[in-house]
C-alpha cells in the first residue's frame, strides 16, 4: 500500500530542513515503581485513519489483513471487519481477563481527560470537537472492542514485541502508535531497532509498516531517530518519514513508513 499525499524524509536523511515541532503528547500513567504504564486507550476507526493517513476506502481496499500492534481496546477491529477488512489486534494485555482490560482503558480514558484539561496545548485539531464528545468516541469504540473480542477472540492475539507469533509477510499493512517512541523508558534504542524489525518481518514485501507519534507524551522528540533509521537501513529496511496535516494552521503529525528493501528496488524498475 502506498503511502501518497504528503512531504516526507527519506533517509538517509542529512541535513533535513528546520521545521516547527508539532504540537504532539498524550497522557502518561505512573505506575507504582516510577515509569510510565503503558496506557490501554480506546480509538476509534476514524481517529487511526487520521492518525495514520488513510481512509476507509484504502482500508477496504488492503489485499490482506492488518496488523494492529498494540491494539489496546480500540475498535478498529470491529469497525473495519464492515468495510471487509480483517483486522488482527495485538497486546499483552489481552492475557488479562476482559474485565481488566476494561478497566484499563477506562482509566486511560480519564488519564486522557485530564491531560487534555491540563494541558490543551499538546491536545490541537483534528479534535474539532469539544473534549467531551471526542472522550465520547473513545467510550462507544470501548464498547465495540468488548463486544467483538468476546464474539471474535482469534481476533486479539495476546503477544508483545519484539516477538510475534506470525508468519514472514503475514500483514499487507502494519499499524503500531503510541508504543515504541512513546515511552522511552520502557523502549530504549535497541528495544525500538527489535520491535521495529519485527514488524516489518511480519508485514508482506509489498506492504508497509507505519508508526506514530514519534515523541514521548510530553511532546519530546526522539532524539536518536537518525542513527535508529540508519540501523534499519543496515538490516535492509527503508524509512521515510511523512508529515502529515493535521489542521489549517500549519500543524503536523510525523509517521515514520517502514518497507522492506526490495520492494523500493522492484517498484524503481517498473
Amino acid at each position: 500500500m502506498a503511502a501518497e499525499g504528503f512531504p516526507s524524509e527519506r533517509f538517509p536523511a542529512e541535513g533535513f530542513p528546520p521545521e516547527r515541532f508539532p504540537a504532539e503528547g498524550f497522557p502518561l500513567e505512573q505506575g507504582p515503581s516510577g515509569p510510565p504504564d503503558v496506557l490501554v486507550t480506546s480509538r476509534p476507526l476514524d481517529e487511526y485513519c487520521a492518525l495514520f493517513d488513510l481512509t476507509r476506502a484504502r482500508l477496504a481496499a488492503l489485499p490482506g489483513p492488518l496488523l494492529d500492534c498494540p491494539g489496546g481496546a480500540a475498535g478498529l477491529a470491529a469497525e473495519a471487519c464492515e468495510l471487509g477488512c480483517r483486522v488482527i489486534a495485538v497486546d499483552p494485555a489481552y492475557a488479562l481477563p476482559l474485565p481488566v482490560v476494561a478497566d484499563r482503558a477506562r482509566a486511560a480514558r480519564e488519564a486522557m481527560a485530564t491531560a487534555m484539561a491540563d494541558r490543551p496545548y499538546l491536545y490541537p485539531a483534528p479534535r474539532p470537537h469539544r473534549p467531551e464528545r471526542y472522550l465520547r468516541s473513545w467510550d462507544r469504540a470501548r464498547r465495540l472492542f468488548a463486544a467483538d473480542s468476546a464474539a471474535h477472540p482469534q481476533r486479539y492475539v495476546a503477544a508483545e514485541l519484539p516477538r510475534l507469533p506470525f508468519a514472514d509477510g503475514t500483514f499487507a499493512l502494519t499499524l503500531s502508535g503510541y508504543l515504541l517512541f512513546a515511552y522511552p523508558e520502557l523502549f530504549g534504542p535497541e528495544h525500538q531497532l527489535a520491535a521495529l524489525t519485527e514488524l516489518v518481518r511480519v508485514t508482506s514485501p509489498d506492504g508497509e509498516v507505519r508508526v506514530q507519534p514519534l515523541c514521548d507524551g510530553r511532546g519530546r522528540r526522539c532524539g536518536h531517530l537518525d542513527p535508529l533509521r540508519y540501523a534499519l537501513g543496515e538490516r535492509r529496511i527503508a524509512s521515510e518519514v511523512h508529515r502529515v496535516p493535521l489542521a489549517e494552521d500549519g500543524r503536523t503529525l510525523r509517521v515514520l513508513v517502514l518497507r522492506a528493501a526490495d520492494r523500493r528496488r522492484r517498484a524503481a524498475a517498473a
